[in-house]
């Protein structure tokens, strides 16, 4: 038999209950305030012990609420909330979910954050729980640069291999995450530092030139082995050229569609940069590929460029399509309205720069 080349955890698990501990203090949980677990079936019980153990450090209450499936990575949107009759009601008066699989692109996750609950969501192992927790000034430089994205009109995307992309922004708003959810409605993903948005309806034109070592951490988790060689014109991918990559990711987008005309999985999805040095483009050669070790590490890793495509419905827009695929590249430089921001994967505005936190 063979048997995957998995690491063993590092973290002493008796550890975990002051790790989540820190992350609520992150996310200003005070005294009295109701924290809601959202599990599943496949959700790590040290997990669950953990965060009852900070709730009670920190004087909070605490309950879980585990849903009956096993939600996948793979797949976006899954509405796990709101089918049994109070679910939904309950989140929306809690001041505080920690969700353990992605709630993104789900309806009931815009309900509740309009009422003003704040989302932690938790996907990745308990090693890099430790490791990639928000470092100092983490939150500042991804304020900074979405601040910039903000008031950005236009962005052209270049690198030496041949990708030269522009597309236009403000139809839909930034959005930024630091690692941890600590004011009312926010959502964030801890262990993360990047921002994103999603380029205006048919904007998006030129060409984009994975190469390898780049990354597709969704659906699968592996590095790029051969050039793709992509197309994108009027804000859709129209020709994907290349070898193994190309096949992988046009066979992945054409399960996607919903009928023969459908083009929703290979429109333009969200686009932008990572921030946080605790991350690691290497995670997958050190760790392997379990999803698990890769989910913020390999997403986040600073100055890569994160090309998606598919849905865009969590930034207001109306395409909701499976067809969703994350690419985070290197090497590329991002030029924001002429003002360049990355320079070849290195990010050089010194706002955006924090130093790496030895752990």
């Amino acid at each position: 038999m063979i048997k995957a080349d998995v690491r063993t955890q590092t973290l002493n698990p008796a550890k975990l209950a002051v790790l989540f501990k820190k992350q609520f203090e992150l996310c200003n949980v005070k005294q009295e305030e109701t924290i809601a677990i959202v599990s599943d079936l496949g959700t790590r019980t040290e997990y669950i012990e953990a965060a009852f153990a900070a709730a009670d450090m920190l004087g909070a209450d605490i309950y879980e609420l585990k849903v009956n499936m096993i939600p996948g990575w793979t797949k976006v949107g899954v509405p796990t909330i709101g089918q049994c009759k109070g679910t939904l009601e309950a989140l929306k008066a809690a001041d505080m979910i920690l969700i353990f699989h992605v709630p993104l692109f789900a309806s009931w996750l815009r309900e509740v954050r309009q009422a003003g609950t704040r989302v932690q969501m938790v996907i990745d192992a308990p090693d890099d729980l430790h490791a990639l927790q928000a470092p100092a000034g983490l939150k500042e430089a991804v304020l900074h640069a979405h601040q910039i994205y903000e008031k950005t009109r236009q962005v052209h995307v270049t690198s030496k291999a041949g990708t030269d992309l522009t597309y236009e922004c403000g139809e839909y708003p930034v959005m930024s995450q630091y690692g941890f959810a600590d004011e009312p409605g926010r959502f964030d993903h801890w262990g993360v530092g990047l921002i994103h948005t999603f380029p205006n309806e048919g904007s998006a034109t030129g060409r984009v030139v994975v190469q390898p070592g780049d990354i597709v951490i969704l659906p699968y988790c592996r590095y790029v082995q051969d050039e793709i060689q992509i197309e994108v014109r009027d804000g859709h991918i129209v020709s994907i050229e290349g070898g193994l990559d190309a096949t992988l990711m046009s066979e992945w987008l054409a399960e996607g569609k919903e009928h023969d005309d459908d083009m929703d999985p290979y429109a333009i999805s969200h686009l932008g940069w990572g921030l946080n040095p605790q991350c690691r483009w290497d995670s997958i050669a050190m760790y392997g590929s379990t999803p698990e070790r890769s989910h913020a590490a390999s997403r986040c890793f600073p100055g890569n460029f994160l090309f998606s495509t598919g849905p865009n419905s969590q930034g207001g827009g109306k395409r909701t399509t499976r067809g969703h695929y994350d690419l985070p590249m290197r090497d590329c430089s991002i030029d924001l309205d002429g003002v360049r921001v990355v320079d070849a994967g290195r990010l050089i505005d010194p706002k955006m720069i924090v130093p790496r936190e030895r752990r």
